[in-house]
């Protein structure tokens, strides 16, 4: 039943996984599961930092053109990043694209200082906002879902906050399911493998923590009927996937749905602990570290994997997960990405981009340093992409005043080409009021800047001292 008493246990390891299935037009509950427990939410805490920078934009606060700046608070974000230098411009528009796509957790950091001055700052204007849309498990103490025990949302509440997105702001539904990003020569497509294999599927964003597992707020339309799906603590991506996409098939086949317990904000929420999956997630049985980029396959013979098992105890009639996936939609191109405040116009530009990522130091051994991260996973937040988990260092700092907590995980995915960075160079450097380099590259050239100087307009934290960094469980 999905209406849960006021308090109970936490789920059982059998059934450690929240899923709700609700519609966009009326917020009717058509199915569910642990829907009102709370959750860790990994990476999916983005679609909170998406909802209130776009609130910031229908305001007149910002624009999608405004230029930020990023910090060294931001640049120390790991691992999943574009890994820009420190003063590099990005527009809030392309933050938005990035930080969407790969799940960049330094670009949603930079969204928070620009927005709102500080980290601290935003997540209290993301909890406001949370509160007035009757997210009433939600609690959010970071931008990006990086690994924190006061990092809290529940199946219930994200399908209130994807109905809300898609509802208020129908203008920026592109944000929710751009196909993929160009950056210079790199190109980068998004983890919401449902894109890619399930007709109709048009949003929105993926997540993953060793304590959270795997987690996705999905949507699809079909005949003008659109639906949410939420998954949260499945063991796998290729679980993730197939068990929205089953959800979404049984929404739109209502004929043997179940009677609906009412809309997904009457459901009452279930006062317990968010639940701890990294022994069952991440622990040594698995033949490989658990990680966001894991490849999503669904190969109905093999009787070993987790789908399979589950496949034997789904009800009839059941879709074999070859059925709902193995479809391969129309792959879109992805769409240009860029940093300063005009495109490239050219392929020479374009590629001279990628200047403005941070280098360690010895890139000499750059790719043997990465292949020794890989060996062990770690509990860095909402890994959606292409990231082998890393070690996590011996000693962390407590991310922006919360618990370093829910951690051992991995996030979306790694800096673009690159580890992660060694601590930045401060930078003395004269800012313009209004930069418009369009490669954003000329910065890493020019004369030491001033960091007394005013930041551009727009740019709330663009040279201010930055704030600590948050913790590299990452």
């Amino acid at each position: 039943m999905l209406v849960a008493a006021a308090t109970a246990a936490a789920p059982s390891a059998a059934s450690s996984e929240a899923q709700i299935l609700v519609e966009v037009d009326s917020g009717r509950v058509l199915a569910g599961d642990n829907a009102a427990y709370p959750w860790h939410p990994a990476s999916v805490t983005k679609l909170m930092t998406l909802y209130v920078t776009l609130r910031a934009l229908k305001e007149g606060r910002i624009k999608t053109d405004t230029p930020f700046r990023v910090s060294a608070n931001a640049l120390a974000q790991s691992p999943t990043k574009m890994g820009f230098k420190v003063g590099t411009v990005v527009t809030v528009d392309n933050a938005i694209k990035m930080m969407m796509v790969k799940s960049a957790n330094d670009m949603a950091v930079l969204l928070a200082e620009g927005v709102a001055g500080s980290v601290d700052a935003f997540a209290a204007e993301m909890n406001a906002n949370a509160r007035r849309l009757g997210m009433v498990q939600s609690n959010f103490v970071n931008p990006n879902g990086l690994p924190a025990d006061e990092q809290i949302v529940s199946a219930r509440d994200l399908a209130i906050l994807a109905r809300a997105l898609i509802r208020e702001f129908p203008e920026y539904d592109d944000y929710w399911h751009l196909p993929g990003i160009k950056f210079g020569r790199r190109v980068i497509r998004n983890y919401n493998k449902l894109l890619d294999l399930y007709p109709g599927a048009d949003g929105m964003k993926t997540g993953f923590i060793c304590a959270s597992g795997f987690n996705l707020v999905a949507t699809a339309t079909r005949n003008g009927r659109r639906l949410i799906a939420v998954v949260l603590g499945a063991p796998s991506a290729s679980v993730r996937t197939y068990h929205a996409a089953r959800l979404l098939e049984q929404g739109f086949n209502s004929n043997w749905m179940t009677p609906s317990p009412g809309t997904v904000d009457q459901l009452v929420p279930v006062n317990t602990a968010p639940p701890d999956l990294r022994e069952e997630t991440c622990g040594p049985h698995r033949k490989r570290p658990a990680a966001e980029d894991e490849e999503v396959s669904f190969n109905d013979n093999d009787g070993n994997s987790p789908l399979a098992f589950m496949l034997q105890n789904l009800r009839s009639p059941n879709p074999k997960p070859s059925q709902l996936l193995d479809q391969q939609v129309s792959l879109a191109p992805p769409v240009d990405v860029f940093v300063g405040t005009v495109k490239p116009g050219s392929a020479a530009t374009a590629a001279a981009q990628e200047d403005q990522i941070e280098q360690p130091k010895g890139k000499g051994k750059k790719g043997k340093l990465a292949k020794k991260k890989g060996a062990k996973g770690t509990d860095t937040a909402s890994q959606d992409a292409s990231e082998t988990p890393t070690p996590a260092p011996a000693a962390r700092a407590k991310p922006h005043r919360a618990k370093s907590a829910s951690a051992s995980s991995s996030d979306d995915t790694a800096a673009v080409g690159t580890p992660a960075p060694a601590k930045p160079k401060a930078k003395k450097a004269t800012v313009a009021a209004a930069p418009s380099d369009d490669s954003g590259a000329a910065a890493s050239k020019s004369k030491p800047r001033s960091a007394k100087t005013a930041a551009p307009a727009g740019a709330a934290n663009a040279t201010s001292a930055p704030a600590k960094p948050a913790s590299a469980q990452q």
